[in-house]
């Protein structure tokens, strides 16, 4: 006795034809939306980001211009604690020494939160170990080093 077939074979060829186009085409819309969502992303966030980060960029070079300003003038503040005739500038890695009575400071101005760079911890911490020394270099008439 035979089985009796529940579909036939070409229907199901038709049906298996039929999904796989519907899966196809379903697969296409989603590749296109994500490619929709590319393109407009490209076009229309993508310039907008890029203000933004010029603008961030822009945002710190002024920062820094006011730090080298504030720098300038920071021994002349009223709340500056040394007496300012006794400061001298050197701008880099430092921005200058403090000659007291009783005591020489190497002084950093900072101003919005800045901190110090890596030159400038090593230097602190040179002082903070006590390697700081006095040299004298004598320059010769007429001597090659």
């Amino acid at each position: 006795m035979e089985k009796p077939e529940i579909f036939d074979k070409e229907e199901v060829a038709v049906m298996i034809d039929i999904f796989m186009a519907l899966w196809v085409f379903i697969f296409g819309i989603i590749a296109g939306f994500l490619g929709g969502i590319a393109i407009v992303y490209r076009q229309a966030v993508q310039p907008w980001k890029d203000k933004a980060e010029a603008a961030e960029a822009r945002k710190r070079s002024l920062s820094s211009t006011y730090g080298k300003i504030t720098e300038q003038f920071a021994p002349f503040m009223e709340s500056y604690p040394f007496n300012w005739k006794k400061f001298r500038f050197i701008g880099s890695p430092i921005d200058g020494i403090q000659f007291e009575d009783d005591a020489i400071y190497f002084v950093e101005f900072k101003s919005a939160g800045s901190r110090l760079s890596e030159e400038q911890k090593k230097i602190k911490k040179m002082v903070e170990d006590k390697r700081v020394e006095w040299y004298i270099f004598e320059a010769k008439d007429g001597s090659k080093p």
